[in-house]
């Protein structure tokens, strides 16, 4: 993408370029756009982003007016506990990287230990390597990434991973982003173990938690994507369920959210199969009643001094 020029120099090169002009001409504001509709909330992460995007902005400027400039090394840690969004953010990060000419394709490679380490002597590295392959010219995502690291067993082959990881990002850091994500306690204790990893992440973002209207939020919208809706009461009961649900055991966030309303869908399929006498339509399809999320067993045990909400 050329550079808007105000003027250019006897070298051919611009002496000025408009900021602005190339932010709204790079796609950028497009991303974040799509990040808006797909992701509730998250402020933080979103403004990382955006100071993400003018830096590659600032760097392309530079290149384009003959300055000195080196690229910025991107690699990131992304912390938070499930179902905060953390890949969706990383696939649209290697999208803007691509949009802004820092990687050549944009895509994203995600990943787990089980990809990258092998069982036995010999077979890790070619696996390690064939996963690079992959990703180059993109972003390397690698969830639960502490996984990598297991100093407790002898005969276990991630640190071999590491080093071949530690090697390519600091040589190919120009034609690869690894954005390693986990929970942010055990990546500090990672990040701890192994220091050539932290010496090479500069960028750290941690996704917090949605808070019960975020999550009431999410729900609404994962239905209206799914062309289904919330009655009155349903919306006030899957508030309460949202509420009784956090203080449960193994909460993910937009993924519980998610798993809830497809089980709702269960049940409201069920119901419509036992009550109807004759045909439905449409907004009988369509609506899930308070009735198919108080059937949930988080509402089988009554909290103290939680008002219960009539289905």
């Amino acid at each position: 993408m050329a550079m808007a020029e105000a003027s250019s120099s006897a070298e051919g090169l611009p002496t000025s370029v408009d900021l602005v002009e190339e932010y709204n001409a790079s796609g950028v504001a497009e991303i974040l756009d799509e990040l808006d509709r797909e992701l509730v909330g998250l402020k933080p992460v979103k403004q990382r982003i955006r100071e993400t995007a003018a830096l590659l902005l600032v760097e392309r400027a530079r290149r384009a007016m003959g300055l000195s400039h080196e690229p910025p090394s991107l690699h990131m840690s992304f912390t938070g506990n499930p179902g905060t969004g953390k890949t969706t953010v990383a696939l649209r990060m290697a999208n803007l990287l691509h949009r802004l000419d820092y990687i050549r394709k944009g895509h994203l490679v995600s990943v787990t230990r089980d990809d990258l380490v092998g069982q036995y002597i010999g077979h890790t590295a070619p696996k390690t390597k064939e996963i690079l392959k992959k990703a180059m010219g993109g972003v390397l995502f690698i969830d639960e990434a502490y996984y990598l690291y297991r100093p407790d067993n002898e005969r276990d082959y991630g640190q071999e991973a590491i080093e071949i990881l530690l090697q390519v990002m600091e040589n190919n850091r120009d034609d690869l982003v690894v954005i390693l994500a986990g929970y942010a306690d055990r990546m500090d204790r990672f990040f701890e173990s192994n220091p050539g990893f932290r010496s090479r992440i500069a960028h750290h973002i941690d996704f917090p938690d949605y808070d019960d209207k975020e999550l009431l939020s999410i729900a609404e919208t994962m239905l209206g994507r799914q062309g289904y809706q919330f009655d009155t009461k349903a919306a006030a009961m899957m508030s309460d369920y949202i509420a009784r649900r956090r203080r449960q055991p193994h909460f993910a966030n937009a993924r519980s959210i998610r798993n809830a309303l497809d089980r709702a869908r269960l049940r409201q399929a069920n119901r419509l199969f036992e009550e109807s006498a004759g045909p439905v339509d449409a907004q009988q399809l369509s609506t899930i009643t308070a009735g198919d999320i108080s059937a949930s067993r988080v509402f089988s045990t009554v909290e103290p001094n939680h008002p219960e909400i009539s289905s």
